[in-house]
């Protein structure tokens, strides 16, 4: 399992993810924009990346790397951001949005976000998610349903989300769920963890 720390996002007058790979470049973009009219001009804030909750880890020794076998040396892998040897900032392994509820609005927002996030990188796109408390099997339906932006919904409390819908008896509501569920595009927050771990 890789090291992983958590950072949350709590100031967002500083620009968080551009301490850490593959977003490193947003800095000095950032930085060009500031001093160009030109520039702010024609691209605005749409390369900013404001997560709730970023989920990194440190790059590894070639000690780790080689531990099984000889896999790199100063040969090979000289490019490679997950060794130690060619950087040292922390990857970026996940970025989560938390929302409590859904509106439409909030459902758009973090598709926009996890959007900004596939567009800016510089490498591998970390696992984007949202973390959501939302009751309503249809809310849940207008940001899970659907690929390519957001890899995983996680609901804080799935289990008893699908009693109480079971339990009200309301056949499309139980019918949207299940499609949820069993479709794979939402699941438990306990999942996050173990989904994270390589």
């Amino acid at each position: 399992m890789i090291g992983l720390f958590i950072t949350s996002a709590v100031s967002r007058k500083e620009y968080q993810v551009a301490k850490y790979e593959p977003y490193t470049h947003l800095a000095d973009l950032a930085r060009a924009i500031q001093t160009d009219p030109t520039l702010a001009s024609v691209l605005g804030n749409s390369y900013e990346i404001s997560p709730d909750v970023l989920i990194v880890r440190s790059p590894e020794p070639d000690e780790v790397i080689n531990r099984e076998r000889e896999l790199v040396d100063a040969e090979f892998g000289r490019y490679a951001v997950i060794r130690r040897a060619n950087q040292e900032r922390a990857i970026v392994r996940a970025i989560v949005s938390c929302k409590w509820t859904l509106r439409s609005d909030r459902a758009q927002n973090a598709r926009s976000e996890a959007l900004n996030v596939i567009r800016n990188r510089k490498g591998r796109v970390p696992h984007t998610v949202v973390v959501t408390g939302e009751p309503s099997p249809s809310r849940l339906a207008s940001l899970a349903l659907g690929t390519g932006d957001i890899d995983t919904v996680y609901h804080f409390a799935l289990p008893e989300l699908i009693g109480a819908v079971e339990g009200a008896d309301n056949d499309e509501a139980i019918d949207m769920l299940n499609t949820l569920v069993d479709g794979k595009r939402i699941r438990d927050i306990t999942d996050l963890p173990l989904d994270l771990a390589v």
